[in-house]
């Protein structure tokens, strides 16, 4: 009786386990027709409550950049500190013409991170109109483990080289694995327990959690990592204006410059110097013409 009570636990426990651990890729690809299955699908529940949810920040983040992050071996003390770090570098003071100390102004939007379940998100993603499904299946086609969901409330590449400094510091790419290493490791795992006959002693397991960067959808536009890298150096909104008003009116100002010049003595100094050219090319033919002798 007990040996079987063992057992079902064990198994209980497996499972759950396994539950825990495992993950979903998104898939964007249309349901297949099975015989007895609705379509299109309706969910129900939990399930409703997340598809909603999942719309939702599709929705209002149309004109904002959405970031996807892929994570794994994240504990709730780990995700906490993740959300301080992402606060802590979109935030910044602003300066002002009229004095070098940054002034207070009204508190912005804060970017948000959500954990989501992929399956339902790959739905969401499904039924989004003018959504290029192909390059969102390029985007999470290798993608394994769990993902999230950075909504930035606008688009300020300032700010979002800021977030990616602070991930890459937070999460540094660690160095794939050797052949010994994976050696072992298996052996450790296969090894037989110092004490057989006894229960091991539950260990809490030691967590190296991984962050990375899988893309972003950016005003409708699916972009790669280094797509991402990328938008984050241009400059921001406020500088582009500037340079287009720049280009516009240099024109106009080389004008204003060189009718500026026209109207003041540099004019005259032109003029007086092109009379005195003329005058000297002309006197010694005028020269030559009185001193020559009378034809015979």
């Amino acid at each position: 009786m007990f040996a079987q009570t063992r057992s079902a636990v064990s198994t209980r426990c497996s499972a759950f386990c396994l539950h825990q651990t495992r993950s979903y890729a998104i898939s964007v690809k249309p349901p297949k027709e099975l015989p007895g299955k609705r379509l299109p699908r309706v969910f129900s529940g939990k399930k409703a409550f997340q598809y909603d949810w999942y719309a939702k920040i599709l929705q209002t983040n149309t004109d904002s950049p959405l970031v996807f992050l892929q994570h794994n071996d994240f504990s709730a003390e780990r995700l906490l500190k993740l959300r301080k770090d992402i606060s802590a570098a979109t935030k910044g003071p602003k300066l002002s013409l009229k004095s070098p100390e940054p002034t207070s102004t009204t508190p912005e939007p804060q970017s948000h991170l959500t954990v989501i379940r992929s399956s339902i998100f790959g739905a969401v993603l499904r039924d989004q109109p003018g959504l290029d499904l192909a390059a969102v299946d390029k985007l999470f086609s290798d993608t394994k483990g769990g993902l999230a969901v950075l909504s930035l409330p606008t688009l300020d590449p300032p700010r979002l080289s800021a977030i990616l400094r602070a991930l890459d510091r937070g999460f540094p790419a660690r160095p794939p694995k050797t052949a010994e290493e994976i050696k072992k490791e298996l052996e450790e795992k296969n090894a037989d327990p110092a004490m057989p006959g006894r229960r091991m002693k539950r260990q809490k397991p030691i967590l190296h959690p991984e962050l990375k960067v899988v893309g972003a959808l950016i005003d409708g536009q699916v972009f790669l990592p280094d797509g991402v890298r990328d938008v984050s150096k241009l400059p921001t909104l406020e500088t582009l204006r500037a340079q287009i008003i720049g280009l516009l009116s240099a024109p106009g100002n080389q004008l204003a410059a060189v009718l500026s010049e026209a109207s003041g003595g540099k004019l005259a100094r032109t003029l007086e110097g092109l009379r005195q050219s003329l005058e000297e090319a002309n006197k010694p033919a005028a020269e030559g013409t009185d001193g020559a002798a009378p034809p015979s």
